[in-house]
């Protein structure tokens, strides 16, 4: 059974925004409608709800104050490199900037990509002492168990 999807109003009443942004946000290919794009003076554009996820991501970083060219930039990096799930994006914004958190690194995707930090990960550093610790502690344990056994059968 085919997606039936949602209509411009519909689509643009549940993001919250008006249907002049979504209509020139599909003109200019920010976000184009996936199911049903308009084809002529009555056509009907039908937006799928990956395409309503898409558009309130758009919606909340123009809220947050960044530029519409500066969000194309972001959207295309971000379909460029996590093959269509922005959605599944972790971003950091500070001023003009916007910065995708992936694993390790924090990368400048107004930038196009140039990294601008590494994260370092802490979360395993107790484990590593812990496994560490006990470790040792089983070779101290052992040297003493073997010498003991070197005597007895000497």
């Amino acid at each position: 059974m085919a997606e039936q999807g949602f209509s411009g109003t519909k689509t643009a009443q549940i993001v919250g925004i008006t249907y002049r942004q979504l209509d020139y946000w599909a003109r200019t290919d920010l976000v184009r409608p996936s199911l049903a794009d308009a084809s002529g003076s009555g056509s009907r554009r039908a937006y799928s709800y990956r395409d309503l996820l898409e558009l309130k991501v758009i919606k909340n970083l123009l809220d947050a104050g960044q530029k519409l060219e500066s969000v194309r930039d972001v959207f295309q990096y971000l379909r460029a490199h996590l093959n269509e799930d922005v959605v599944s994006a972790h971003l950091v914004i500070d001023g003009s900037q916007v910065v995708l958190c992936d694993g390790d690194q924090l990368i400048d995707v107004v930038r196009r990509g140039q990294g601008v930090l590494n994260v370092l990960p802490l979360a395993n550093v107790k484990s590593d002492i812990d496994a560490t610790l006990l470790a040792l502690s089983f070779e101290d344990f052992v040297a003493p168990v073997h010498e003991l056994a070197a005597v007895v059968n000497a």
